[in-house]
């Protein structure tokens, strides 16, 4: 067995565990993904600042290329990533006479955050990495490393497994309690046995598969970004919300924090748009296959 596989076998094995128990205590971990992530961004921005300065950028990208713009939809999709994060913003919040702003002012740190990473990342490097943090390893002479500190290369070259390691657990309990919601029936309760063994396994043993029989993250992330990410992030979400709707026409009273997207036409518009993506991402996979 490869020294890849092994450490994957050890993630699951470690990390898997969370998802045979009732963990509640889940704001730890996000508070460690949210630190991380900080620091990381932050430390990026400015090493990439840092080599700019001293004029010592390689990267000349295009002012256009036309080729690019199918692989643009699938890049869409993951920026989309940043929405799930807004209920609990707004769930907390009491006094919601002010949420627009709120939510402004995140979107529009969000909008810097892509705006730093994307600029400086394009006139940094060459070539760039499809995952971003690999770009400031040094290369096999050490002799362009952005950074020769230790402790930020090593840093950085794990902080993708920083996040998986406190996304994996919430998502894949989170799994296992959607697996139990969709048969579950309160005359017939499930067994211990199911409960406990055979919902967190069928959680596991499909991504520890999918993991072990390769570690083409490029592919597989383009496949789950691109179609099911869509579905997800674009079909589902106006679905819910055209149903929500059709509920709400029973009250009446107006809602004085009614979204300025509340015609049809959002709807169908983001359907139709989500389609589009697809379309584009397919002829790109077809195009770079």
């Amino acid at each position: 067995m490869s020294m890849y596989r092994i450490c994957v076998a050890g993630f699951f094995l470690s990390l898997g565990g969370f998802t045979f128990f009732n963990v509640q205590k889940t704001k730890y971990i996000q508070l460690f993904t949210t630190a991380s992530r900080w620091i990381a961004f932050g430390m990026m921005i400015v090493l990439a600042v840092i080599k700019l300065e001293k004029k010592s950028g390689q990267g000349h990208p295009p002012y256009a290329d036309i080729s690019g713009v199918p692989n643009l939809f699938g890049v869409c999709v993951y920026s989309f990533m940043c929405h799930h994060s807004l209920p609990s913003l707004i769930t907390p919040i009491r006094n919601k006479s002010k949420l627009y702003n709120l939510l402004a002012y995140d979107y529009i740190l969000i909008l810097l955050f892509y705006l730093l990473l994307s600029f400086t990342g394009i006139y940094t490097f060459k070539d760039l990495n499809d995952i971003y943090t690999l770009n400031f390893l040094p290369d096999g002479c050490n002799t362009n490393s952005v950074t020769n500190v230790k402790f930020i290369q090593y840093f950085l070259a794990l902080f993708p497994v920083f996040t998986l390691s406190s996304n994996f657990p919430i998502i894949s309990i989170t799994l296992r309690n959607n697996l139990k919601a969709i048969g579950y029936k309160v005359d017939r309760p499930y067994t211990w046995c199911v409960d406990r063994i055979v919902f967190p396994l069928l959680a596991l043993i499909p991504p520890l598969g999918v993991s072990l029989a390769t570690n083409q993250v490029e592919f597989l992330v383009g496949i789950t970004g691109s179609y099911a990410g869509a579905g997800i992030q674009y079909v589902i979400p106006a679905m819910l919300v055209f149903c929500a709707r059709k509920q709400t026409i029973l009250f009446s009273d107006r809602n004085i924090h009614e979204s300025p997207f509340k015609g049809k036409f959002w709807i169908i518009f983001v359907c139709i748009w989500a389609g589009v993506c697809m379309i584009f991402v397919t002829v790109n996979h077809i195009i770079s296959g």
